[in-house]
């Protein structure tokens, strides 16, 4: 089930970000001044970006490490590490060769095997990579700087997948890394990104720290969404944790942090009231939120009871709750996201429902017994915990045994 938020008014819906305008470090000491203090969305819990598909562990990959493609504002693939690739007629083998200046915090360059290993272990955990695994014929370095993909039969998305930006993004490991088993996580964080995460300052629940790596090696070219130049302009990153909005306010107004990622709707009119904030948009996507059933196990294994459940939510409620006046959002009846290119109406009317006579008639053929119910409550993200409220007052509706954790 997927609801859309929209950013109309500029900064004032969920997704916003909000910025100290006094220059980084705020009313901190001038030799601070090339500190950014960021408030990020969670607790940075899971550094192996290849091991969780949380978003926060994602965006700490985009910090530490760099992909082989990436993604412009056009959502269009462009070459990120590789310098040059070439595919055949046939579309069946894709040649690599990285650009110049690529090397790995540890200070070993970044090889052909090293990019050979990261795909290997990408296509064992993320969906588009299973898909790709699926027609891939052979991977194979091709010296030091290259490596080549052979196809049993073409795959048009190969592209879009190595430099796709949602979790689980294909971030590139030296090889001893890479060949951690993908079901286990990886704990030494050595990437070849345009900033280095600092072991021992890492503070979960608290702090995690960064330093720009110097050695980095920008494109040259502009910016565009993931792709492009990365030009560091800051010598430090402290991602702060504070779980309290009301904190992360004050900390915003008295100079503490710089920029909070994900500011509620709620706290957006006291900070607009600050002249030294500015709110803007962290995305140029709407934010699409998702409700998912673990159709692994009873009652929601049965296919009835999903859409009973289906048959009854309305996005409005869900959106209504999250971002107040319906200037704020919009409704989305569709499984991918409006306004990107694969948006359509394809299986909309399953999207907007609000029919309780039919959901209780197939809450009654799936044989439903009572059997406990159970909403996992992110209490620590503002979007979860109202998307878990407001489905569990949904399923009480519907007579059903829940309980919100």
């Amino acid at each position: 089930m997927a609801h859309r938020l929209t950013r109309r008014d500029f900064g004032i819906a969920a997704g916003a970000a909000a910025l100290a305008a006094r220059g980084f470090g705020g009313r901190a000491r001038a030799a601070d001044t090339k500190v950014l203090r960021f408030i990020a969305q969670a607790d940075l819990r899971v550094l192996d970006p290849i091991w969780t598909t949380a978003y926060i562990t994602r965006n700490h990959g985009y910090m530490v490490f760099d992909t082989l493609f990436a993604i412009d504002a056009e959502f269009a693939p462009h070459p990120q590490m590789v310098g040059e690739h070439s595919i055949s007629p046939d579309k069946l083998i894709y040649r690599f060769q990285l650009r110049d200046g690529l090397g790995f915090h540890d200070g070993s360059p970044v090889r052909g095997p090293d990019c050979v290993a990261s795909v290997k272990r990408w296509m064992a955990r993320d969906g588009h990579g299973q898909a790709l695994a699926g027609v891939l014929d052979t991977i194979t370095p091709d010296g030091d700087k290259g490596f080549t993909i052979k196809l049993k039969e073409p795959f048009s998305l190969l592209l879009d997948g190595i430099g796709k930006v949602s979790s689980l993004a294909l971030f590139v490991m030296p090889e001893r890394l890479a060949n951690t088993d993908p079901f286990q996580q990886v704990t030494e964080m050595v990437g070849s990104g345009p900033f280095k995460f600092v072991k021992e300052e890492f503070e979960p629940g608290h702090k995690v720290v960064y330093v720009k790596n110097t050695g980095y090696v920008p494109r040259n070219e502009p910016p565009s969404w993931a792709s492009g130049g990365k030009v560091v302009k800051v010598g430090r990153v402290e991602w702060l944790y504070i779980p309290d909005a009301m904190t992360k306010v004050a900390a915003l107004n008295a100079g503490e942090a710089d920029w909070w990622e994900n500011p509620p709707l709620d706290v957006v009119p006291v900070l607009a009231a600050n002249p030294d904030m500015m709110l803007a948009p962290s995305d140029p996507l709407e934010n699409t939120i998702m409700v998912r059933f673990n159709h692994l196990l009873p009652p929601f294994d049965n296919m009835k009871m999903r859409q009973a459940v289906l048959a009854v939510t309305d996005q409005a409620d869900f959106l209504a709750a999250l971002a107040g006046e319906q200037k704020n959002w919009d409704l989305c009846p569709s499984f991918f996201t409006c306004g990107t290119p694969m948006a359509n109406d394809a299986g909309s009317a399953a999207l907007s429902g609000s029919d309780f006579d039919k959901a209780k008639k197939l809450i009654a053929e799936a044989g439903y017994k009572g059997e406990k119910i159970v909403v996992m409550d992110g209490v620590d993200q503002p979007v979860p915990h109202t998307q878990a409220l407001v489905m569990g007052e949904l399923l009480k509706k519907l007579g059903l045994n829940v309980e919100v954790q």
